[in-house]
């Protein structure tokens, strides 16, 4: 029960252990692969030379910090909107839980609470909410009460609906088949 994505070992190990990373390649998960994503954080402790905290992020310089994401390759598709996200996070979790991310998780009493609590930060609709209630608790063992309703369609075991459901090549594929079957649905009903 654990993340494993297609991206380095390093990159992996530093998603299982720092919930501030496993939190900021969430925040990256927009517009670009999710293997980009998720590296992200790796890449952004490779170019500071340390694991940062929140923090450290949420005081940072952000031209500063908008020139590390920009540096080639960029952590992202777009380095400056990104590197503000991941800074307002960063101010959000200082301002309501003390800098420590996994005080979003631990302190929730319920699913209800715990969606509530992550579509409070910045960038964080129902539906990316919903996604990392599904991460946090298929990968994570974070399951409090009611986390699969609050979950919505992300929460049901045997589906392959987002990055919770990645635990190999193989998973990957079907997560990215049923991606691709989403847009087209979504074309077709616009279209229609």
């Amino acid at each position: 029960m654990t993340l494993s994505l297609p991206i380095a070992a390093e990159a992996n190990e530093l998603l299982r252990r720092d919930p501030l990373a496993l939190l900021t390649g969430m925040v990256l998960d927009q517009q670009v692969s999710m293997e980009k994503a998720f590296a992200g954080p790796y890449e952004l402790v490779k170019r500071l030379g340390h694991e940062p905290d929140a923090a450290e992020l949420a005081d940072y310089d952000p031209e500063a910090l908008t020139a590390i994401f920009a540096e080639r390759p960029a952590l992202h598709r777009f380095p400056k909107a990104m590197a503000a996200r991941v800074q307002e996070v960063c101010r959000a979790l200082v301002e309501r839980y003390d800098g420590d991310p996994s005080r979003l998780w631990s302190e929730a009493e319920d699913g209800r609470e715990l969606l509530k609590r992550i579509t409070e930060l910045p960038g964080f609709g129902k539906q990316k909410g919903q996604i990392f209630v599904a991460l946090l608790g298929k990968r994570f063992g974070v399951q409090p009460p009611g986390w699969r309703e609050a979950a919505g369609d992300y929460g049901i075991d045997g589906v392959h609906h987002s990055v919770a459901d990645v635990v190999d090549d193989t998973s990957l594929a079907k997560v990215r088949e049923h991606k691709q079957q989403m847009k087209a649905a979504a074309k077709a009903g616009a279209a229609g």
